[in-house]
């Protein structure tokens, strides 16, 4: 019988990063055919599979390929083809189900091994997922997609040793892969380590200057060691690198801000806004400045369209207050308070109840006056 598997094409997603993993059971031929030639029913199950692969009709291909396998119990690929339609479709549990049946007829087949780690890893089973990864590494000890998978897998359970380690073992076999610096060195921040993690990933800077992931880590990893310059200078860069990123904007208008240096972070966070147009996030820091610059009627504007995107936050409302009140607008801005006032109380926000009650008692007043 020839020795032919499907290959997987796919991503892992942690912790802000996404990793891209290669092929790994490389075939571009049709399925196997049964050795049994005789069995024209099998093999014609087999062909018919294949066209509907191709075709991109992977239900209908499952669905033939399980009837191939009901005559052929004994044939891994046909598994293995099950399990790689079914992570196409996201269906990880019946992938993961498919491959463990793969592995069971042929244990020592390292891409299949990979294959249902995978599979576990995106239907959750960290610890199972684990497991296969490091049997598939038994079987082939230089396959570094699985030990990027791996690393993946034990940072998810908090193992942040046995990640580093895994990461470790990509840079030993490949001294110039980045995206194990990366990963060794962002888990190097989380597990509280800052100093080594500058290190990694200044070594990941100099393999890749170009990337502004990298350089974005590396300035988180600065401001963790309490170096503003350093991270100001790193979240620069990564700017330049990707001025798409609103996450870096942010970052940046967040380290001016704290530094009071208003303008320039004012320039930045709409920065941000202009390449996420629905980061609340940008818009609140973006009202907070106009507010201390005294720009109430942008303020306004500011504020009401981060209401629109957060309706039920009352910091939202009780600052478009403020920024009315500014205006002169008093009757809107108790009509704002109040709404602030009861979204506090509502979320059991005690000191916002407070402040809100105390600025309606200041302006109520004013429109009695009116």
């Amino acid at each position: 019988m020839q020795k032919q598997t499907f290959f997987i094409v796919s991503s892992f997603l942690l912790t802000g990063l996404s990793l891209n993993l290669p092929a790994v059971a490389q075939t571009k031929e049709v399925l196997v055919l049964s050795q049994r030639q005789s069995n024209e029913q099998l093999n014609d199950l087999l062909r018919k599979g294949r066209e509907l692969v191709d075709s991109g009709e992977y239900v209908q291909a499952i669905a033939t390929y399980q009837q191939a396998a009901s005559l052929d119990r004994e044939n891994a690929r046909i598994f293995s083809g099950i399990g790689y339609l079914q992570s196409r479709q996201r269906n990880y549990r019946e992938a993961a189900r498919a491959y463990q049946q793969a592995t069971a007829l042929e244990p020592n087949n390292a891409a299949f091994q990979y294959a249902l780690g995978y599979s576990l890893a995106n239907a959750g089973d960290n610890a199972g997922a684990a497991l296969a990864y490091r049997r598939a590494i038994e079987l082939k000890k230089d396959d570094l997609n699985t030990y990027l998978g791996l690393g993946v897998v034990l940072l998810r359970q908090g193992d942040y040793k046995g990640a580093i380690n895994a990461y470790q073992q990509v840079i030993a076999l490949d001294p110039n892969n980045i995206t194990a610096y990366s990963l060794a060195g962002t888990t190097l921040l989380q597990q509280g380590r800052p100093e080594e993690a500058v290190k990694v990933l200044q070594q990941a800077a100099q393999r890749a200057p170009g990337n502004g992931n990298i350089q974005f880590n590396l300035g988180k990893a600065w401001l963790v060691q309490n170096n503003v310059p350093a991270a100001l200078t790193a979240f620069e860069e990564a700017s330049k690198i990707d001025p798409r990123s609103a996450q870096v904007h942010l970052q940046i208008g967040k380290l001016f801000l704290a530094q009071k240096k208003l303008p320039e972070a004012l320039q930045a966070f709409q920065r941000a806004a202009s390449v996420q147009s629905d980061s609340a996030e940008a818009q609140a820091a973006i009202g907070e400045i106009l507010l201390a610059q005294e720009e109430y009627l942008t303020a306004v504007i500011t504020y009401r369209r981060l209401i629109d995107m957060v309706p039920d936050n009352p910091a939202a409302h009780y600052n478009l207050g403020l920024a009315l009140k500014g205006r002169d607008r008093t009757n809107e801005a108790i009509e704002e308070l109040e709404k602030a006032r009861d979204l506090y109380r509502r979320q059991s926000q005690d000191e916002g109840v407070k402040k809100a009650e105390e600025l309606l008692r200041e302006l109520q007043p004013s429109r009695r006056r009116r």
